[in-house]
């Protein structure tokens, strides 16, 4: 299919947003088309609007186009309107810096940062005629590689992927550029690229792996063939002060999920949060320096015009220099009225002055995450909080003249009786009453405590791997019983869908074997499965049916500790036996202390960086 441009202009009539089709957002790179450069579709499995909130895809998109020899543009999921409208019209799927169809690009490339966008992604592929299955992909089309955070189990995915890049891509991505560049001048073909490419840092080849199942369905052997490492070790960022960032980020014209700056303070995590795969996989903390931080923090305000600037990280509260970048970056902040933002924060570190200085500028709510109500839970999923901590730090936001206390909890965990659940709400209450004991309490004013409850995933490199998790009914009882158990008109309840969740627990753990059933999924019309009007349950306990797969196996069964899982191949760092190790600490009920107390060994060090402070 060829792309016509005026054909294209025509069909925008017909569509809601058509912003999010036609580029030429102020930051955006435009480049010519040269002589010998490698030409990068950079795809992101969802809307516009999502995918421009992503840092990771503006910090590879400005990474590959900062090479001189790459050309990187980028193309979304085009909503149900805009798919219609290519279908109809044979219009092919293209980038929006050139309206290029993504078939005449040398690399297609794909960031999964949620299992929920897998069908999204073969879904792109069909709009752009190109086979779904890397074996019915012959020299003629792109090669197709897949990143992001999903991808620390590829294993559902990897029938349709050339190469799944592992870890963090800003230096190896170009280098992987950098060797299909040398391999087309030397005219090499596409299987020899593929072999040279297991040589680059972080880069997995699932077609140089041969997989044999035991009658039960669970993996028998996944052998390496033609040369490839029988593990791959993910590819790190070790200076993070010296890495490529967005300095000059794309402004969009259309409202975003996150309209700001996000300013990336750190990678990894002290703590050891036995549920969070984060946690692990992006293991070993590494700093960014505070003086670094607001160089950036300057640029990409005089570069966007933004007036808000968000502090990103899985735990603000952890970074070393948090004092010093608040104090350099209020000295003009605060003279632009430019507003500083954090994530969650931890209740046993957050303090008053923080909270004074970062919210000077406009007043916002305050969120914590205790993730479990009971003290005996939080011992199981090392959150290392106590109540004292929790109320000492509401406490703080009361003295701030906060009102509004938002809570994060995950139900179904491991262990989880109903005493557990029934104490979220009980501590939610705590809290309620704690305001209205409090000295700092506004008079005339009330509280309002939002309790908001996931449902426990499993995830590969944690702990919690080999744990199945509960079943829909008793999902769904269980959120039934915290919402009966709210006594108090100040504490409102919302929960995440527990048959989303599930869905989301079948490929996190899953095999190869999915293959067959996302390209059924597909064929049936599934897409956009992480948006509520699209996503239905009943379709695909249907598609799994008849693909003769069983949905309870991947997502409800207890795995043993020596059964060779999906994920054993590749490397995050965190090794097996340490993860082994805290999933037995966890069903005694016993903590780790973080990673500035004591080091526990999880061999996340051996991979190396700078400004570690976690040795």
């Amino acid at each position: 299919m060829k792309f016509n441009l005026n054909l294209f202009e025509k069909i925008l009539n017909n569509v809601d947003k058509p912003g999010r089709y036609i580029g030429g957002e102020f930051g955006e790179t435009v480049k010519s088309k040269i002589d010998g450069e490698v030409s990068v579709a950079f795809c992101f499995p969802d809307t516009y609007e999502i995918g421009m909130s992503n840092l990771g895809m503006k910090i590879l998109y400005g990474a590959l186009n900062a090479e001189d020899f790459i050309r990187c543009e980028r193309c979304f999921a085009p909503w149900i309107d805009m798919e219609a409208q290519l279908r109809e019209n044979n219009l092919p799927l293209f980038t929006l810096e050139s309206k290029t169809p993504l078939s005449e690009f040398d690399v297609v490339a794909f960031s999964m940062q949620y299992e929920l966008c897998y069908t999204n992604v073969l879904n792109m592929l069909s709009l752009a005629d190109i086979p779904l299955l890397a074996k019915d992909r012959d020299e003629s089309y792109p090669l197709i590689l897949g990143g992001g955070h999903c991808t620390y189990n590829s294993e559902p995915m990897a029938d349709f992927f050339d190469i799944i890049s592992i870890g963090e891509g800003e230096i190896v991505l170009p280098s992987l550029m950098g060797l299909y560049r040398q391999c087309r001048d030397e005219g090499v073909l596409k299987q020899e690229f593929l072999q040279r490419a297991t040589k680059v840092d972080g880069m997995y080849v699932p077609s140089l792996y041969e997989v044999e199942y035991k009658d039960d369905g669970t993996l028998k052997s996944f052998t390496p063939k033609n040369g490839a490492p029988a593990k791959i070790t993910k590819a790190i960022v070790e200076n993070l002060d010296e890495a490529y960032y967005p300095s000059n980020p794309i402004v969009p014209y259309l409202s975003t999920i996150h309209d700001r700056i996000m300013l990336e303070v750190f990678r990894g995590c002290i703590r050891g949060c036995r549920f969070c795969q984060a946690g692990m996989v992006y293991r070993p903390y590494r700093e960014k320096s505070a003086d670094k931080l607001n160089l950036l923090a300057v640029d990409c305000v005089k570069n966007t015009g933004y007036n808000e600037i968000s502090l990103l990280s899985l735990s603000i509260s952890d970074y070393s220099e948090l004092p010093k970048l608040t104090d350099e970056m209020l000295k003009w902040t605060d003279e632009k009225k430019i507003n500083i933002s954090l994530p969650s924060m931890r209740v046993d570190s957050f303090y008053k002055d923080l909270m004074e200085k970062v919210m000077s500028v406009r007043q916002s709510g305050i969120t914590f995450a205790p993730e479990a109500g009971s003290q005996r839970l939080r011992d199981v999923i090392n959150k290392n909080i106590s109540e004292e901590d929790i109320l000492k730090a509401c406490d703080v936001a009361f003295a701030g003249g906060k009102d509004a206390i938002k809570l994060y909890f995950i139900n179904g965990l491991p262990t989880e009786t109903d005493e557990d659940i029934v104490a979220i709400p009980q501590l939610a209450k705590k809290i309620v009453d704690h305001y209205f004991a409090s000295p700092y309490r506004q008079k005339g004013k009330s509280i309002s405590v939002t309790v908001s409850v996931s449902c426990f995933v499993p995830k590969p490199f944690t702990p919690f791997q080999w744990f199945g998790q509960n079943n829909i009914e008793e999902l769904i009882r269980k959120q039934k019983l915290l919402s009966t158990s709210i006594e108090s008109k100040r504490i409102s309840h919302k929960w995440h869908e527990a048959k989303v969740s599930r869905l989301e627990a079948i490929f996190s753990r899953g095999n190869r074997r999915l293959s067959e059933v996302l390209v059924e999924a597909h064929r049936r019309g599934m897409r956009f499965d992480s948006w509520d009007e699209f996503y239905d349950y009943s379709k695909w306990i249907q598609i799994f049916d008849d693909c003769g797969v069983a949905m309870s196996f991947y997502a409800e069964r207890e795995i043993p500790f020596d059964e060779l899982l999906p994920w054993d191949h590749i490397d995050c760092g965190v090794s097996k036996e340490f993860l082994i190790k805290e999933a037995k600490k966890s069903i005694e009920g016993t903590v780790t202390p973080d990673c500035r107390t004591q080091c526990s060994g999880c061999g996340a060090n051996k991979l190396g960086g700078v400004r570690r402070c976690c040795l």
